[in-house]
This record gives structure tokens, sequence and C-alpha cells, in this order.
């Protein structure tokens, strides 16, 4: 219950300010003139209008509310650097403790997490505490307590925003004593053309620890060793001078993802590794893939292959057809037989190397291209160019094309009998786990019930992998590495049929497009590679080989701690692994053989553009709104709590406050007149008649 007293006026309080008014006139008057009973006058006067206010006591009954206090922990990336989290987790266990015997203050637990959508944009402790706030009475916020880093890039540049009447105190996570060295990448282009140079700007920066002095904080160049890495291999190591900027010149040597990371050495006082590693990823793209396509004789599925390359804008493409052999003579003028003649020495011999791909559609020896020149085909492959051989029955004749020089690079050779029957089209067991044909729809299945074909050339396979089969398990395609490039023989030539939708068809089109780019070595259809995926707040490990058994993966996260990851095989030829919950960074794996390192998260994320704890960003809230830091130190030294009357002082050395509100609620009210009527009178009649007694004496 709350006592209170007020007024309940009888008239207008215009009124009786002109009653009042009025009668400290006359009293006026009366003492100026001397005149004999102005005092109790003046009571009776008092009494009357006192009379008029009708003053009354206000009893209140109410409902007291407890104050909320808000705690809200920083959970973003940078927390799990070092300690942090450590010490957040036991700062919010001694908060626990020490908050317990306030009862009348209600605590608020929040977290402040980076979603993934939001990870570019630091930081937003501010956001969250919005977010809180949206429920809160503002007369009932004792106050708000962060623990963080301090790095919180959301403060508002109008503290009138926060519109809060609450202390905002900081418990700082981290070692304020340790600085931190950092890449900062300058200038890098996203995309690269294949066989030329990519140019590279970054520098070095020396950072100091929080605690050095604004004295302190010029730092001399200092020497640092610099190693860069290609795609995981070590490619250059250098010395820099830290604070100037540094270009380097790499090669683009292959087409889709180029992962270069830059690492720089640990300084003596260095709070993280984690900027010591800088991670550029470009886009590998060709200018034009150039393919020539040479056509022993006009046949259904010339038009598949001229389709499949023309459908891609990238592709340049040569095709010439070889209507009219030499050994055929008519008489037709030679000005009539063709529009172009065939340019055979410039293309197999002057500019043979600036192809990507050569196919050979049903070609057969007929005296067109001299044997020189077929030499010419198998030393570009050698030297890491690539040749598909898609045959015909001529393959299997005594004009086979592999009575050719090229014989030291195909991977079958011809029996000479040609196999004419149905049949449909397998992948083998090699082929489950070859990147052309292993994902391929349907390629898992143990009998695959793709459309027939009704031509296979014999052959016995010498070297290479056959990953398709056709009638009695012949093979259908072999795919071989020949020196640095390499070879593909593809043993029918109605693969057409599926195109035209034949019994069903098949996936035609994908597979002929995936032989093509495996022999142009397209990152993505390398028979052994490490990949790594991000899936959601999960880092996915996959290892494919042709192998039947992988070693586990080594890993090393983005602080630089080693682990192994044990992979479960989940179809032929991919194994799969997860790391829960990764930390956003880089990651550098290995199994022995191939090494890979992989982005998890956003590489330019605020939340590690300094990763140094710092008191100077949160500084203007704590002081707008009477609030202080605090470093927690190794030893979790909490300040005292204190239970303060809004409006005083809220923080001092040592100490921090909680506000203390008494919001409340009235449920019911209680009046009692101190002048009720009859009261009222009796008072004024009693001083009127005093005044006559004494004016009559």
């Amino acid at each position: 219950m709350g006592w209170s007293i007020s007024i309940d006026p009888l008239f207008s309080l215009w009124s009786i300010a002109i009653a009042a008014g009025f009668c400290l006139t006359l009293l006026a008057i009366m003492f100026v003139l001397g005149l004999r009973g102005s005092t109790l006058r003046a009571l009776t006067m008092a009494a009357l209008l006192l009379a008029l206010l009708n003053p009354i006591i206000r009893g209140e009954t109410r409902n007291q509310f407890d104050d909320i206090l808000l705690v809200v922990s920083d959970n973003s990336a940078s927390q799990k650097i070092g300690t942090r989290s450590d010490q957040t987790a036991k700062a919010l266990k001694t908060l626990r403790n020490k908050l317990a015997p306030y009862k009348n203050t209600i605590v608020r637990w929040v977290k402040a997490d980076t979603a993934p959508s939001t990870a570019n944009q630091g930081t937003r402790l501010f956001a969250t505490i919005n977010d809180a706030l949206g429920d809160i009475p503002p007369e009932r916020l004792a106050g708000v307590i962060l623990i963080t880093d301090g790095q919180v890039h959301d403060v508002p540049k109008n503290l009138g925003t926060l519109s809060l009447n609450a202390p905002i105190h900081t418990l700082l996570t981290g070692d304020k004593n340790k600085g931190d060295r950092r890449i900062i990448i300058e200038r890098a282009p996203k995309f690269g053309i294949v066989g030329e140079e990519q140019s590279i700007v970054f520098k070095i920066e020396d950072l100091p620890s929080a605690a050095q002095s604004a004295a302190d904080k010029s730092s001399t160049p200092t020497l640092v060793s610099v190693t860069t890495r290609r795609d995981g291999k070590i490619i250059d190591t250098q010395q820099v001078l830290t604070g100037e900027s540094v270009e380097i010149t790499l090669p683009i040597e292959h087409t889709g993802q180029i992962i270069s990371e830059i690492t720089v050495a640990a300084s003596r006082n260095e709070i993280s590794l984690r900027n010591n590693r800088a991670i550029i990823t470009t886009q590998g793209v060709r200018d034009r893939l150039r393919v020539l396509l040479v056509s022993g004789e006009p046949h259904s599925g010339q038009r598949t292959w001229r389709n499949l390359l023309k459908a891609d804008p990238a592709v340049d493409l040569v095709h010439f057809t070889i209507l009219r052999p030499p050994e055929k003579q008519d008489g037709t003028p030679i000005k009539e037989l063709s529009l172009i003649a065939f340019p055979t020495r410039e293309l197999f011999s002057l500019k043979l190397n600036e192809f990507d791909l050569i196919i050979f559609d049903r070609y057969r020896r007929r005296g067109v291209l001299p044997l020189i020149y077929l030499a010419n085909v198998a030393d570009y492959v050698e030297n890491g160019g690539a040749v598909l051989s898609a045959a015909g029955p001529s393959f299997a004749s005594p004009l086979s094309l592999f009575r050719t020089p090229l014989s030291a690079i195909l991977p079958a050779a011809p029996t000479g009998e040609v196999t004419e029957q149905p049949f449909r089209p397998q992948v083998t067991d090699v082929g489950r786990r070859h990147p052309v044909t292993r994902s391929l729809p349907g390629a898992q299945d143990k009998e695959q019930t793709w459309g027939r074909w009704f031509r296979l050339i014999d052959v016995e396979p010498t070297e290479g992998d056959v990953i398709m089969s056709g009638a009695d398990d012949k093979p259908l395609m072999v795919l071989k590495r020949q020196g640095k490039g390499r070879v593909a023989q593809l043993l029918s030539d109605q693969a057409w049929l599926w195109s035209r939708g034949y019994d069903s068809g098949g996936p035609q089109v994908e597979l002929l497009r995936r032989m093509a780019h495996w022999l142009m070595k397209e990152p993505d259809l390398e028979e052994e590679a490490l990949v790594a995926t991000q899936v959601g707040s999960d880092l996915k490990i996959e290892r494919l080989t042709m192998k039947d058994t992988t070693a586990p993966i080594s890993v090393s996260d983005p602080e630089g701690k080693i682990s192994s990851l044990e992979l479960t095989q989940v179809k032929p030829g991919q194994w799969s692994g997860i790391i829960k919950d990764a930390t956003p960074g880089i990651y550098q794996l290995s199994d022995g053989d191939l090494s890979k390192a992989a982005i998890f998260g956003i590489l330019d994320q605020k939340e590690f553009s300094d990763i140094r704890p710092s008191v100077e960003i949160l500084r203007p809230v704590n002081e707008a709104t009477g609030g202080k830091a605090f470093w927690l130190g190794k030893n979790i030294d909490l300040p005292a709590i204190r239970n303060i009357d809004a409006g005083r002082r809220m923080s001092g050395s040592g100490w921090l406050g909680i506000q203390k509100n008494n919001a409340y609620t009235i449920t019911a009210l209680k009046d009692i007149p101190l002048l009720s009527g009859l009261l009222a009178l009796a008072a004024v009649l009693g001083l009127v008649s005093l005044m006559w007694y004494r004016e009559g004496h």
C-alpha cells in the first residue's frame, strides 16, 4: 500500500485562485493599515480556501514489478578464438551466482549468434539487443551486460537511437596483451584465362595489442617470411616488409576453381594464426575451346558430334568430312568438288598445338593424312593434348587408324572382328568409380536399362580403364592417360541412337560431354580428387578415388589444430565424412597423396578483419549510458554487482550497477478526506466565532 496527499477541489481551480487572490489583497491592506485581528482573519480565510480545495489522503494498492536485466553473450566466430569461449562460459556461470541474491530482478540470458546470411556483416550485437528489448517495458529495464571480445560491427552512430534509460556494461574476453599479424589482400581478380597470368597484391600488417598505449602503436617495418601455395603446392617463398604492398604473379594453369594461399610466419606476440593465412579463389576459364573434328565419311551419327560441340558457345569447332578420297577419280573438275581444300599442313603441323581436343570420327586411312601428320598427333598427346577416337567398322579393317603412328597412344588394339547384335551399354565396375560415368543416371545399377546399340568393334585392351562394356562384356569405352595428355576410344558408331530416343534412349549428351571434358582435363572430372563442400553449419569432405580403400583425412582447422577424419564409403569410388559445426575459415586437408585448401564460410568476413579484443569500440555506448567495460582476464575477475536507485551513478572502480526502477501498477485506490464537509464547516465557524469574540473585547 502506498500513501499520498492530493486535492479534489469543490470548484474550479480558477475560481479558487481568484478567491485566494481577493483574500490576499484584503489581508495585505489590513496588515498595512495595522488593523486589529488581521492574523485571525488570515487563518479564517486560509481554512475556507483549504476547505474549497478539499484535500484528501489517497491510499494506493500497488502491484510491484521485478526489474529485468539483459545479459547478452557474444557467440560469433571471433569468440571461438583462443580461450574466449571458455572465458564466456565461466563468466556466465559466475554471473549466475552473483545475480542469484537479487530476487526482484529477472535475468534474461541471450546468445548473439552470427547467421550465415549476415556473416559478412560481422558481429551484430545491437540487432540482438533490439530484438530482446522488444517485449521489455523501458521502465523495467535494469541494464544490459555484454560478454564479448569488443569486436562489434553494428554500434549505432547516433546513440540516441538506443532509447535506453539503463546502463550498458561490457565484460571483455580475450587477451589484451597480445597483438596480431594479418594479411590484407588489396587486389585479386576473380577470373583468369588459362595460359595467362594472375596478379595479386597484398600487404602484411602487425597490429599492436589492446593494452599498448597510443605512443606504442607505431611500429617499424619488419622483414617476414611469406609462402605462396597454388592448389595446395608450395610455389614460392619470399621475404617481405610489413606495411608495404607486394605484388606477385601466378600462372592460370587449368580451368575451374584455383585456390591460391598466402601464408605469413607468426609474430612473437600472435593472438591467433587465423589472419596469417589468406585465400584467393580464382575461376580459371578458357578463352575459347578449340576442337578439331575429322569425320572419315558421312554417317548417321556425324551430326551428333557437331550438335554437341556447337551447342557450347565457348567452343570453336573446326570440322572436316572426307567426302571424296584420293582414289576416287571420275573426271569432275577440282573447282567443283569442294569450296575449301583440306588444309592438312596448317592443321596437323603448323597449328596442331592450338587445339584442345582432336576427334577422329570413323576415320580410316585413305592417304588424305600422311603418316607424318598422324605422328605429329601422337607427339601432341604426349605433350599434353587430347584425342578421341570414335570407331566405326573400318577400325577393324586393314585401313584401321590403329595401323598408323597413333597405335602408340591408343589403349586398345582391334582384333579384326565386328560384333553386330543388339546390346545395352553397361557401366563396368571400374566405370562406377570413374567420374565420367560414376554419376550418370542409372550408372550405379547392376543392369542398365538404356537403349540398345547394334554394333561393337572388338578390341584387346592393352592399357587404360574400360569404363563401359557392350555385348558379351566386350570393351565399349576405354580411357587412358598418355604422357601428359589423354586418349579415349569409343568402340561403336551408334551413340546417335540415344539422341534419337530409340528404345527409350540414354544419357548420350551427358556421356559425350563428360568424356570430352575429361580429355580436356576439367578439374571436376579428375579420377583422384579431394572435395570440400559447405553444408549448412557443417563441412563435408569427399574423397573421390579409383581405389577400393582410402586413408583418413588429416584436417588442420583455421586455428592450426590438427585432427583426423575417418571417411565412409557412400558408393563405389566416393568416400565421405562430416566436420560438424565447423569454424569459419581456411582448412588444410590431406590424405598423404592429395592436399587441398578448403574454405568454410565467407572469406572477407568482418569478423576476422581485426580479431584483437577491443575496449574502444563499445566505449561510447558504455559512457553514454553510465556503464563501464571490465576485462575478465584469465581468472575471470568479475566486478562487484550493486543494485542502485535510478538516477544515481551506475559504475565505478571494481563494480557495476544494475538499476533499481521500483516499477509498479495501481490495482486499487482508497481516498480519505482530510476536511469533510462538517469538519470544514466547524473549523470555519470556530475561527469566525473566535474572530467575533476578539472583536467584542
